[in-house]
């Protein structure tokens, strides 16, 4: 679903109070995505404001500009008073208002304002008067390209701005592990072209984690990692003990399901976690096997078609059955 580029420069043409909102637990292509088109739609006059309903991962501190945003878990007023003042929102990386929790009932109150949604998940919904979603793309951070460079302003993709794109693309693909396409190799050759320092951000993201981060990882992998190997699935969980003993904190076990899928003859891998009150299962897989599906039929959830999430309201262990009853179902 994409409207024509021609319907939204008329609302783009004069300055108006924007409000970018992203996802919950918001992960590098959210975080990137909303930086980058903050500093896109400054340079062209408008009063821009990032709202995330939760705070993000430590380990992306370190760019520019994210140290602004606006946390509603934390400071609920301010955000919802911003919120009411919007004459635009830009909905980024999320296809439904229920992603961004409270603020969807405060966005969705607000009658008069502008919606955009840019966004490359699967069945976005009818909230917005602009869609500018491909689900075939690699992230949210390919569509802020891809939109600069229809607006015929690609030659502001350098610098920090491009930082932030390369962020969401290299974490929402996996290291370009998947979700890739021909045009996406040419946005990464273009930007380097213009002095992308793509080592350093490679290293910023991803050799940037604490000791307790590196410890976790050993347990997950050491003490709750189960393989079958006939099916070809890895699981790893944690209980809330699990979580009290290593003080988990939000970002603490970004990236430990990759790990799982490592392992030669794992097809389809899940880290399930007991969150305070909910089970949060996240899915991933190798190939033609459908984890989007696998959260859409029994876990509540949904993504991409090898990378997605879902989740139940009941105790782990009887969470970590039905993934077992369920997913080898998936596996072709």
């Amino acid at each position: 679903m994409k409207d024509d580029i021609s319907e939204i420069k008329p609302v783009l043409s004069h300055p108006r109070d924007v409000v970018i909102l992203s996802h919950r637990n918001p992960d590098g292509d959210a975080i990137g995505s909303s930086l980058a088109m903050k500093m896109y739609l400054e340079s062209r006059g408008h009063f821009v404001k990032c709202i995330l309903p939760s705070e993000y991962p430590d380990n992306f501190e370190w760019l520019p500009g994210v140290k602004d945003f606006m946390i509603h878990d934390l400071q609920p007023d301010e955000c919802n008073k911003v919120v009411k003042k919007a004459d635009l929102f830009l909905c980024l990386d999320f296809n439904s208002l229920d992603r961004v929790d409270k603020l969807g009932m405060a966005v969705a109150e607000n009658k008069t304002a502008f919606k955009w949604l840019m966004d490359h998940h699967l069945d976005p919904e009818p909230f917005a008067d602009y869609y500018y979603c491909d689900d075939s793309a690699s992230s949210t951070c390919e569509l802020v390209y891809r939109f600069m460079d229809e607006m015929g302003e690609k030659d502001k993709i350098k610098g920090v701005l491009a930082d932030c794109i390369y962020t969401g693309i290299i974490t929402d693909t996996g290291s370009f592990h998947h979700a890739t396409n021909p045009d996406l190799f040419r946005m990464i050759a273009e930007m380097k072209e213009k002095g992308l320092d793509d080592t350093r951000l490679q290293n910023n993201i991803f050799n940037n984690q604490s000791e307790k981060q590196m410890r976790l990882l050993g347990y997950c992998l050491g003490k709750r990692l189960v393989v079958d190997e006939e099916k070809s699935i890895g699981l790893v969980f944690l209980s809330r003990k699990d979580y009290q003993n290593f003080n988990i904190q939000r970002g603490d076990t970004e990236g430990i399901i990759n790990h799982i899928l490592k392992i030669r003859t794992v097809k389809l891998a899940a880290f399930i976690t007991a969150q305070p009150r909910i089970v949060k299962l996240s899915l991933r897989s190798k190939g033609d096997i459908s984890v989007q599906a696998l959260a859409r039929d029994h876990f509540n959830g949904g993504g991409h078609f090898n990378a997605s999430g879902g989740y139940m309201h009941a105790p782990l262990s009887k969470v970590i059955d039905k993934f077992w009853e369920h997913a080898g179902d998936y596996i072709k």
